[in-house]
C-alpha cells in the first residue's frame, strides 16, 4: 500500500474526529498516564487492515502494538488479536478512528472470502469494482485482496473499459474501440461491456481483449461463452449474489465482478477492551 497516500487519509480522518481537542479525554486523563488494552474480535471473520490500525497510533505517537494475528488470518469471537500499550490519552483518542478502518477493511475481506470459498476449485476469480466509498478505495481494494479476491482496475486511468454509455456516445462498439486504439497505448488491454449476443459478436469482430457479459441471463451467458470460444477473456457482471455466483461460474467465464464486496458488506465487530492503567 502507498503509505504517503494512506497517512494523508488517516490524518484527515483524525482531524475529522478531533477538530480541536478530545475534551473528554483531556479532562479525565493526566498527561503522564499509560495503559494497556486488548484488541478483541467479537465475531468470526477475516482480519485485515492491522497495519492501518497501527498507523493511526503511530501518527498520534507513544503507542506500541504487539499483534497476535496477521492480515488475512481467520479470527474467532472472543479472541485477542493484539496488545496495545502506551500513552493513555493517545490510545483513547485514536481508538474509534483505528477501529473504524479495521472493522471496515476486515468486513470486506470477510465477505470476499465467503464468495471466494464458494468458487473454490472452479478456476473462476472474483473481482471487485469501482463501487467503493469515496476516499476509502485504497483500503477497500486491499481488503478484497486479503479476502482472496482480485482487483479490477483501480481507477479510470488504470485501464480501458468501454461501457454502455461510451458505446452510445461513440455510435457503436466498433467506433468506440477504433477511437481507443487510435489514442491509447497498445500495451493497454481493451475491455468492452456487452449486454446482448449481437454486442458480443461486435466485440469479437473488433478483437476486444476482454468482454464483460453484463446482466445476461444464464442461457445468454452460456451462448456468449460458446461464441467467444476463448478468443477473449470473459468477465461476468451484474446482480451477482452469493446465491447465484456458482451458477454464473458454471457458464465458463474467467472472472466474476461483484460490486457488493465494497458496497454491501457488514463491518466485522471488533473492540478494544480490558484497559489496565500501568
Amino acid at each position: 500500500m502507498n503509505w504517503l497516500i494512506i497517512d494523508n487519509l488517516i490524518i484527515n480522518a483524525i482531524k475529522e474526529d478531533i477538530p480541536q481537542d478530545d475534551i473528554t479525554t483531556e479532562f479525565i486523563i493526566k498527561d503522564g498516564c499509560t495503559c494497556s488494552v486488548d484488541l478483541i474480535a467479537k465475531q468470526n471473520g477475516i482480519i485485515a487492515g492491522l497495519l492501518v490500525f497501527e498507523r493511526v497510533f503511530k501518527i498520534l505517537g507513544q503507542v506500541n502494538i504487539e499483534f497476535l494475528k496477521k492480515d488475512g488470518d481467520n479470527v474467532w469471537a472472543g479472541e485477542c488479536l493484539a496488545k496495545i500499550r502506551g500513552k493513555t490519552k493517545n490510545i483513547l483518542t485514536g481508538e474509534r478512528t483505528a477501529l473504524n478502518y479495521l472493522q471496515r477493511i476486515s468486513g470486506i475481506a470477510t465477505l470476499t472470502k465467503t464468495y471466494v470459498d464458494i468458487l473454490s476449485g472452479s478456476g473462476v476469480k472474483i473481482l471487485d469494482t469501482r463501487k467503493t466509498t469515496p476516499n476509502m478505495r485504497i483500503f477497500e481494494k486491499y481488503a478484497v485482496k486479503m479476502g482472496g479476491g482480485c482487483n479490477h482496475r483501480y481507477n479510470l486511468s488504470d485501464g480501458v473499459l468501454i461501457k454502455e454509455n461510451h458505446i452510445s456516445a461513440a455510435g457503436g462498439i466498433k467506433e468506440a474501440v477504433n477511437i481507443i486504439r487510435n489514442n491509447v497505448s497498445f500495451v493497454k488491454k481493451i475491455e468492452v461491456e456487452a449486454e446482448t449476443i449481437d454486442q458480443v459478436n461486435e466485440a469479437l469482430e473488433v478483437k476486444a481483449d476482454i468482454i464483460m457479459l453484463d446482466n445476461m441471463s444464464i442461457l445468454e451467458m452460456k451462448k456468449a461463452v460458446e461464441i467467444i470460444d476463448k478468443k477473449a477473456i470473459i468477465e461476468a457482471s451484474g446482480d451477482i449474489t452469493l446465491d447465484n455466483i456458482l451458477t454464473v461460474a458454471s457458464c465458463g467465464v474467467d472472472y466474476i465482478s461483484v460490486g457488493a464486496l465494497t458496497h454491501s458488506y457488514s463491518v466485522l465487530d471488533l473492540s478494544m477492551k480490558n484497559l489496565i492503567n500501568n
